[in-house]
């Protein structure tokens, strides 16, 4: 199974959605809340070059957002990805 970290906020209506879809997959994710952590908010704009929440990666490969986590499953290009 692929690792799978998220970057969230517990405000974010595209948060709850993308884990959502994760949970639904049975897909075990690392979750980092970037609520009031100014520290961690930093790390993830450095690290995806965007300011929203989610943020998410796929072993190494920065996904992007919401969206960009359902178009890959709408694609079918998801199932393949985490099952690395």
């Amino acid at each position: 199974m692929a690792d799978v970290t998220i970057y969230s906020s517990d405000y974010c209506p595209f948060c709850v959605r993308a884990k959502q879809l994760l949970d639904m997959k049975n897909v075990s994710f690392n979750e980092i809340n970037v609520d009031g952590n100014r520290t961690l908010r930093q790390e993830m704009m450095e690290k995806s070059g965007r300011h929203t929440v989610p943020q998410i990666w796929i072993d190494n490969h920065h996904v992007g957002g919401c969206d960009e986590l359902f178009a890959l499953e709408r694609e079918q290009k998801l199932d393949p990805m985490l099952s690395v």
